[in-house]
């Protein structure tokens, strides 16, 4: 609001001052145009900062709603990918539920929600949480070997973390 207010009033006194085009000559002999063009450069630039941080403070905003809104939606998820994995005779029910959770996974990914990677990629502490250690030689070391838990981010904002199993 400050920054508002201060942009009204430079605003106000560059219309009341008259600027007239001028050369380059005329303007380094005249000290009040040589002011007058300073002022007009640093409000400009500080017009263009406002717009390019007004910007990055939208698109922050938009993914903390986003990401507070997907946590609630993650353990809805979960449950939609184990009733998928659970063997059942009834398939219309089965490819019911895959439908479901594909609508689900749509609705992330159009809001920029996206899983991580896991089994067979590095172990990563800021994308993953290791829930157990195991020795296993087909394996490099620090590999994933099992995902427990999938994780999610969205920009570069972890949502939740993967619950994984690291060999070696």
């Amino acid at each position: 609001m400050e920054q508002e207010t201060k942009n009204e009033e430079i605003k106000e006194e560059v219309k009341e001052e008259k600027v007239e085009e001028t050369t380059p000559e005329v303007v380094e002999e005249n000290p009040e145009l040589k002011e007058m063009e300073d002022r007009y450069k640093r409000l400009l630039a500080e017009f263009e900062n406002f717009k390019k941080r007004n910007v990055k403070e939208k698109e922050m905003l938009r993914n903390m709603l986003v990401s507070d809104i997907m946590i609630m939606i993650l353990p809805v998820i979960d449950n939609l990918e184990k009733a998928c994995n659970t063997g059942t005779d009834d398939t219309a029910y089965q490819d019911g539920i895959k439908m479901v959770l594909k609508q689900l996974k749509d609705v992330l990914s159009s809001n920029g929600v996206k899983e991580i990677e896991t089994v067979g990629k590095p172990f990563d502490p800021e994308l993953h949480e290791a829930v157990s250690h195991v020795q296993d030689e087909n394996l490099g070391q620090n590999i994933i070997k099992e995902e427990f838990r999938k994780g999610y981010i969205i920009g570069n904002k972890v949502i939740r973390h993967s619950m994984v199993i690291v060999a070696n």
